[in-house]
């Protein structure tokens, strides 16, 4: 188990909010936008996020091509 606070653990997530708030949410403003097109606008963004975004860490390739070529997608 790791302490409390430990940042190595955080780092994933750390680094995913960090492109999301970049990425999706300070680009737009949002004074406008109901709950419900905020969550179907974050979804969209997580899709796209795991499903088209290339890595250059991967390969060039996505987080699912990359999944797919290991046998660990269908």
């Amino acid at each position: 188990m790791s302490r409390k606070g430990y940042s190595p653990d955080n780092a994933a997530c750390e680094g995913f909010f960090g492109r999301l708030k970049t990425e999706l949410f300070y680009p737009q403003t949002w004074l406008s936008t109901t709950i419900e097109q905020f969550v179907e606008a974050l979804d969209s963004y997580i899709r796209w996020y795991n499903e088209k975004r290339i890595k250059i860490s991967l390969g060039f390739r996505s987080p699912i091509e990359h999944r797919r070529s290991l046998g660990l997608a269908a």
